[in-house]
């Protein structure tokens, strides 16, 4: 089975397909001025991106971990992932409070099956 590296830089791939499966790293928003909602929704555009870069959408994500620097935002977090997901396919997902980097106030992380 091929290997495809999607925005392959420095230290990681945005994602890599292999198989059936997209595999992406953590994505955080580019404008960190932004608020939580904000941030998540610029995070969930690049996973779209990310995703069709590979061959999938976000109907086909299996499993999503989300990365809060302060887990009390999570109902903004919430708000904008839930005006994106595909509700008539629902991943698995998991919120957490985590240290990030300054000014970042999500990262996020899925995994989707090609489609």
């Amino acid at each position: 089975m091929d290997i495809k590296r999607i925005e392959p830089r420095e230290w990681n791939s945005r994602a890599v397909a292999h198989g059936d499966l997209v595999y992406c790293s953590g994505i955080v928003a580019d404008d960190k001025s932004l608020p939580m909602k904000g941030q998540t929704e610029q995070v969930l555009r690049k996973i779209d991106a990310a995703l069709a870069a590979a061959g999938t959408d976000k109907s086909r994500i299996l499993s999503a971990t989300v990365y809060m620097a302060d887990a009390a935002l999570k109902d903004e977090m919430n708000e904008a992932w839930m005006a994106w997901v595909d509700k008539s396919n629902l991943p698995t997902r998991t919120a957490i409070g985590a240290a990030l980097t300054p000014k970042t106030l999500v990262e996020i992380t899925v995994c989707a099956a090609k489609s």
